[in-house]
């Protein structure tokens, strides 16, 4: 059944500034700048300022008319979007990987003043696996911990989808995963800027 009216409110912090403009949203922060196009979901997007007394330096609106279940679904999407954003651009994101192996230990080289990744040794093999990091994620080695390596960025996207292939590129084939574990999985998700 159709729900002619349903709407979601988020709060936009103060030091955060957001403009929307034809579905595009972008977010100002201390950290940076972000940008994301949601033009491919039908709804409105409204940005309300709200008075000098309130915590909070406006209001962003989410509205779907006449939606179905999966339509309505979107707002709390397009919401929890803007609130990663105002949360990378405050906090930032902080993913810790790990190198785990049994035998052949991997050997982890960042390259290009963090912005590549080259693994070398993974089970022992000649390959030299490389990977770019994507837009605005750095990389770079743990000086607290052997065999660990850091990505922050801003765009929780993107921090995620850098670790992810690392992850995918050093994936066993051919073997019974149970007993290879070897591999460079995410061990932690933090936040660049602790909470006070």
């Amino acid at each position: 059944m159709r729900s002619i009216y349903n709407d979601e409110l988020l709060e936009v912090p103060k030091g955060v500034t957001a403009d929307i403009k034809s579905r595009v949203i972008t977010v100002e922060g201390p950290r940076g700048k972000l940008t994301k196009v949601v033009r491919h979901i039908n709804m409105d997007l409204r940005l309300e300022k709200v008075g000098e007394k309130s915590d909070s330096a406006a209001l962003v609106k989410i509205v779907v008319w006449h939606g179905g279940r999966k339509h309505i679904a979107c707002l709390r999407t397009v919401k929890s979007l803007i609130l990663n954003m105002i949360k990378g651009v405050t906090k930032g994101f902080l993913y810790r990987m790990r190198a785990v192996y049994a035998h052949f230990p991997i050997n982890i080289i960042i390259q290009e003043n963090g912005s590549a990744v080259e693994i070398r040794n993974f089970l022992g093999e000649k390959a030299v696996r490389n990977v770019k990091m994507a837009e605005g994620v750095k990389i770079e080695e743990s000086q607290a911990q052997k065999d660990e390596v850091i990505l922050t960025g801003n765009d929780i996207q993107n921090v995620s989808q850098s670790a992810a292939a690392i992850q995918g590129v050093c994936r066993v084939r051919n073997k019974d995963i149970r007993k290879f574990l070897d591999g460079v999985y995410v061990s932690s998700k933090e936040q660049v800027v602790p909470d006070e």
